[in-house]
């Protein structure tokens, strides 16, 4: 046991604690084995009623995966067992999606990636004014996984589709309205809820008292137009339609998706496509599909690069334009590896 996560039981509840701040509180492959571990206990333990996850200090719930740490790995020449992560985090995902008690993320702050993989798929999300949800995976050459394939596609108005493709942030009132939060309150009550979790038998009544009414966000104020731009079939057109609208809204995100990398936007897009006719475990299956494929080229790499090491801010991607991207082999991606498929 590490103390980059801490476990206690607490009355009725299981508490968990993502104690790594200075880091935003990302996971490693420690974190993610060990939680798995206690739910797998906690599921079977009759004084647990429910469990509590958050993250300890003030900015952030969890801003992601440790992915520093692989891109560590691949400078240094340890191409083997780069997935080994990326597994162990899906079926983590996996127990979480079908965890048989309450599971309660009280979320504060940052909410991105890995974060997102630890509390939306549990039964409660609740989150403060502070809150702050992005899958910012196409913006270093990734993919937005954690089940990304599952829930972006079944949010409303095709808001999901345009966070993948965009990394496009919500705030409270977004993230709530978008079904990411099941519950909004302000982050000065979260000691009271805390306690109150310690003896509720009722998750929902212990947290009404503390409900608050959240403003409209930009998601929201324009979901008909994401609706209208992000129903296309493809991503060119999605691209034209944005070139084609005279809101700032939609300038605004085609600028944002031109950043990215386009072979990831390309993948995200598919995704999306596929993730509605999917349960959640042929979901996940199918991100590490797509990881283990990822993980064999270069535009992941290049973008933590840019963006987490040097921090220049200017990935250079391979291929760098979307014309450029070999539809033979962005169809790779989604082909089962040489490893298996993810034992769900």
């Amino acid at each position: 046991m590490s103390d980059d996560i801490l476990f206690e039981k607490r009355g009725k509840a299981g508490f968990a604690t993502l104690n790594r701040p200075k880091a935003l509180n990302a996971l490693n492959h420690g974190m993610v084995r060990e939680l798995d571990a206690q739910l797998a206990r906690w599921a079977e333990d009759p004084d647990v009623a429910h469990v509590v996850i958050k993250g300890a200090g003030e900015k952030a719930f969890c801003a992601g995966g440790d992915i520093r740490s692989i891109y560590d790995a691949r400078l240094a020449g340890e191409t083997e067992g780069l997935s080994a992560f990326f597994r162990d985090e899906y079926l983590l995902n996996a127990r979480i999606k079908a965890f048989p008690k309450p599971y309660v993320s009280l979320i504060n702050g940052i909410v991105m990636g890995g974060g997102v993989g630890v509390s939306v798929h549990g039964s409660h999300r609740i989150g403060t004014e502070k809150t702050l949800f992005a899958m910012p995976e196409t913006g270093i050459g990734f993919f937005p996984d954690v089940g990304g394939t599952f829930f972006l596609p079944r949010m409303p108005k095709r808001t999901g589709v345009y966070c993948a493709l965009s990394a496009g942030r919500m705030k409270q009132g977004d993230a709530l309205a978008t079904g990411v939060l099941t519950h909004t309150i302000l982050e000065a009550s979260l000691p009271d809820l805390e306690v109150a979790l310690e003896t509720a038998t009722d998750i929902g009544a212990a947290v009404a008292p503390l409900l608050v009414t959240t403003e409209k966000g930009p998601l929201s104020e324009n979901a008909d137009l994401i609706e209208n731009l992000f129903s296309a079939e493809s991503v060119d057109e999605i691209l034209e339609r944005l070139e084609g609208s005279d809101t700032d809204f939609a300038r605004k995100t085609l600028e944002a998706i031109l950043q990215k990398s386009p072979t990831s936007v390309l993948i995200a897009f598919e995704q999306m496509k596929r993730g509605p006719g999917l349960s959640f475990n042929e979901c996940m299956k199918l991100e590490y599909r797509i990881v283990s494929r990822i993980l064999q080229g270069d535009d992941f790499f290049e973008g933590v690069r840019a963006v987490i090491v040097d921090k220049d801010q200017a990935p250079k991607w391979t291929p760098s334009r979307f014309g450029q991207v070999d539809r033979t082999e962005l169809a790779s991606y989604f082909v089962e590896p040489s490893d298996g498929d993810l034992p769900l």
